[in-house]
């Protein structure tokens, strides 16, 4: 399903990498996206017409550590169970180093990461239909998956992410909670969905979620020192009613930073 009804979702991410032809090829190669654009420090990959991912090289930035703020994952979100099943037969086949599967109840996902360490999720949604609901918040676990059933559902081979692939959702890595929701939900204007120990989950729209923020690697992470690799920027889409609101708390500013110094870029959708 696509998330393209909620006022708010992401657009594309942004990485600051040190190989580019390194990382460019795992994402095409084993997750199937398609080079859009870019040029040689530069490269623009998506699915369709869509950009989902930007990838800027810097051989001089330092490699992120894993303990600082950041990107924990980004999320790619397929149209149908069906595509998962399809990828996951990829991934089997050509070797993709799977790191873990869950059931979160609202979807299936399998996790990996690029040869940089940036964390990736590569998931479909379950039917609106049958995500829990308790207490009027949208509940969510994590459960194994059910690899054979995922598996039995491809409808054929593997022929690269297909039409209607989007960034569903991404996770961050801060240094605290309350300061990552004081900004995506104060100033951004997200609806806190859930919270797990350690972690809040925020959406737009009903979504489950278009952003996680946790501290399980990074509490008490201080701003992030430039130039590393990792997450450069991170773009919102917003429809125009949804915007206005946001750019009166702003100052009418499209470019912010969050508390740890990530870029975040605001662009009204297009009609």
């Amino acid at each position: 399903m696509s998330t393209a009804s909620a006022p708010l979702e992401i657009g594309r991410v942004a990485l600051t990498v040190n190989d580019l032809a390194a990382v460019q090829g795992f994402y095409e190669q084993a997750l199937g996206l398609s080079r859009l654009g870019g040029d040689g420090d530069n490269a623009l990959l998506g699915a369709g017409d869509r950009v989902l991912l930007e990838l800027r090289q810097d051989r001089a930035a330092r490699r992120s550590s894993r303990r600082e703020a950041g990107l924990f994952h980004t999320a790619f979100l397929l149209p149908s169970r069906a595509a998962l099943g399809r990828w996951l037969r990829h991934a089997a086949e050509t070797g993709v180093p799977v790191q873990g599967a869950s059931d979160h109840l609202v979807s299936e996902a399998v996790y990996l990461a690029d040869p940089e360490g940036n964390g990736i999720e590569v998931y479909a949604d379950k039917p609106r239909a049958v995500w829990p609901v308790e207490d009027g918040a949208i509940r969510m676990d994590t459960l194994p998956m059910d690899v054979t059933g995922v598996a039995g559902a491809a409808d054929g081979p593997w022929r690269g992410a297909p039409e209607g692939t989007v960034v569903g959702h991404v996770h961050l890595q801060v240094g605290a909670v309350p300061e990552a929701e004081a900004f995506y939900h104060g100033t951004l204007g997200f609806e806190i969905v859930t919270h797990y120990p350690g972690a809040s989950f925020l959406g737009s729209g009903g979504y489950h979620h278009h952003l996680g923020a946790n501290v399980w690697n990074s509490r008490g992470a201080a701003r992030r020192s430039y130039p590393s690799t990792g997450l450069a920027d991170l773009q919102i889409l917003a429809e125009p009613a949804a915007l206005a609101p946001i750019l009166g708390r702003t100052g009418g500013a499209m470019s912010l930073a969050d508390p740890w110094g990530t870029s975040v870029s605001l662009t009204e959708k297009e009609a």
